[in-house]
């Protein structure tokens, strides 16, 4: 009795150490993450529910009905902190991650988001919003979408949104889908990311997905297999844009130019006094503006939209040329998209009416994309009659999102 005791006691030992064993074993397996530092699910939408979405919304626009025979999941939507750097700060960055509620390897698609300007509305802060809902469930049709915050929203509402600034932008993005690659298979059991990606962007958002094509073609090629890439009514290249403005009467939207000049001084990329380029009292309240509070129009109310009453006469006569703005024309070429010869498909797109960042700005990188010997086959351009900057994302993006279907669908 006394030996079966002792077995008995033996036995269970053994099956405890063999658990204990192989818990360690799947703890040791996760690795040690260089980016990740935690999730949260937001939000769960089913099969149907993204249907019944999407079919409310081809209501407005009659090309989501393109996209619903292929609806083949519900969707997770997670908010992830990540790590990352601004300039030599280190930073805790945040985005979203959706995933389609269906286990598999999948292709990955980040999408860039345009000018904002209140923390509220960051995507990891506001994923019900109607716009961000019709990003998320693109991950139903079989892809990972990754949608980041931008360093200033998020968990980094703490310091200056680098706004037009390449540097960070490139850096908090690639971090972002490090973050992916590292975690696929373990944060999100079941769910693996292929080494296939797409970018798609709008406004600062095709801007950005123009940067990222670049970079991750000429510099993180080993790291990323990209695979195309849609861009929408980004403004890349900044003195272009500035001299646009400046030739205009009115400018309607006097938030980005207050923008881009609070960001560029916070970053020391204007070393200038801001007086120099806008005149008072709009030079001095600038730092006031842009905290992450105030909306669009509560910005513009503050400024005007007369660009001689906006800018100095010494900035609207001189910038061209002026030496004292040598540095400002510097800044914006550094911050800009020079052309080079791609061979991963792009896809560029604009509305002819869009007033707020000008047509010219693609029509200009397309034929420069051309000159530098970029295929027309590779590189694609499209013009949306009377289409404006606003009510130009939605149409914009879906036809993007069709160009990126039919890369996958060709390969």
């Amino acid at each position: 009795m006394k030996h079966s005791g002792i077995i008995g006691k033996l036995a269970l030992t053994l099956v405890l150490m063999s658990f204990l064993a192989v818990s360690c074993r799947k703890k040791d397996d996760r690795p040690d993450y260089e980016y990740f530092i935690s999730k949260e699910l937001k939000k769960t939408f089913t099969r149907d529910e993204i249907r019944s979405l999407l079919q409310l919304a081809a209501g407005t626009y009659t090309q989501i009905n393109d996209v619903l025979p292929y609806i083949s999941s519900g969707v997770n939507v997670y908010k992830v902190t990540y790590r990352s750097v601004v300039y030599d700060d280190e930073i805790e960055a945040s985005g979203l991650i959706c995933v389609p509620d269906i286990e598999g390897n999948y292709p990955v698609i980040c999408f860039h988001n345009g000018t904002n300007t209140v923390n509220a509305n960051a995507p990891s802060n506001a994923p019900l919003s109607f716009l961000y809902q019709m990003i998320e469930v693109v991950s139903s049709l079989g892809y990972i979408v990754v949608f980041p915050d931008y360093p200033g929203f998020g968990e980094s509402a703490d310091i200056k949104h680098p706004y037009l600034l390449a540097e960070p932008t490139v850096r908090c993005v690639t971090d972002m889908l490090f973050t992916v690659r590292e975690t696929s298979g373990y944060e999100f059991p079941g769910i693996k990311a292929l080494n296939e990606f797409y970018l798609m962007g709008y406004s600062q958002g095709g801007w950005a997905a123009l940067l990222l094509h670049k970079a991750l073609e000429l510099e993180f090629y080993n790291d990323f297999n990209l695979k195309g890439t849609v861009c929408g009514a980004g403004p890349y290249n900044l003195n272009l844009l500035m001299e646009n403005i400046l030739n205009q009467s009115t400018y309607v939207m006097p938030v980005y130019i207050g923008f881009l000049i609070d960001s560029y001084e916070a970053y020391n990329s204007f070393p200038i006094d801001v007086c120099e380029i806008l005149n008072e009292p709009y030079c001095l309240r600038l730092s006031s503006l842009f905290g992450g509070n105030l909306n669009f129009q509560q910005i513009n109310e503050q400024l005007t939209t007369s660009v001689p009453g906006l800018f100095t006469s010494g900035f609207l006569e001189g910038y061209a040329s002026d030496s004292r703005f040598t540095a400002v024309r510097e800044a914006l070429a550094n911050n800009s998209i020079d052309a080079w010869k791609s061979e991963i498909p792009l896809y560029m797109i604009h509305g002819s009416a869009d007033d707020h960042v000008f047509p010219v700005a693609t029509e200009n990188m397309y034929s420069s994309m051309l000159a530098v010997g970029t295929s027309e086959d590779i590189c694609k351009k499209e013009i949306l009659p009377g289409v404006g900057h606003s009510n130009g994302v939605v149409p914009a993006m879906l036809k993007g999102l069709l160009f990126i279907m039919s890369l996958r669908e060709g390969k």
